[in-house]
């Protein structure tokens, strides 16, 4: 009896241990444990991944955009390159084409300049020519029309000397 009694109080102290409701709660617990599995861990689970895979294809996306984004960057930047060198090349292409049209406008000018100065200096020689001859002419008649005075009368020294300087004075009037 001392034995009943001490199972007695070991079986007060823990509560009422009792082996049935033990197992009767183990099952119900593994029961319910199938059934959190079948019903919601599985669509738990499946969300889970589907959230997984849509975070990293849009992590996966915006990397790809960015990596587009520097592509299309770098792309700009050397064409904006090629742009600022075509347009030096244009440039560089029109002073050199002012300073060629500059040589060619002087060159000519100069040229013209030549020409019309050779044609001067040309008109000038005939003018001269001219003149010269004009004045050989005029002499020639005076001398003629002197030496016919001379001859209609016999002067002295100081007359002819007199009436040559008055025909020189009326050639040089008439030149």
């Amino acid at each position: 009896m001392q034995a009943f009694t001490e199972y007695s109080m070991i079986y007060a102290v823990l509560g009422g241990f009792r082996v049935g409701d033990m197992l009767m709660q183990l099952f119900f617990f593994i029961v319910l444990l199938l059934l959190v599995k079948k019903f919601a861990w599985g669509p738990v689970m499946n969300m889970m991944e589907k959230r997984e895979n849509y975070v990293a294809d849009e992590i996966e996306a915006a990397e790809k955009s960015r990596v587009e984004a520097e592509k299309t960057s770098k792309e700009a930047f050397e064409q904006l390159q090629q742009t600022k060198k075509e347009a030096q090349q244009i440039i560089e292409d029109a002073k050199n084409a002012g300073v060629r049209q500059e040589q060619d406008i002087v060159q000519s000018a100069r040229a013209e300049a030549d020409r019309i100065k050779v044609a001067a200096q040309a008109d000038i020689q005939n003018e001269k020519e001219k003149a010269l001859q004009a004045l050989q002419d005029k002499v020639a008649s005076l001398s003629v029309l002197i030496a016919s005075k001379v001859i209609e009368k016999e002067i002295s020294a100081q007359d002819q000397e007199k009436l040559i300087n008055d025909y020189i004075k009326e050639v040089g009037e008439e030149l």
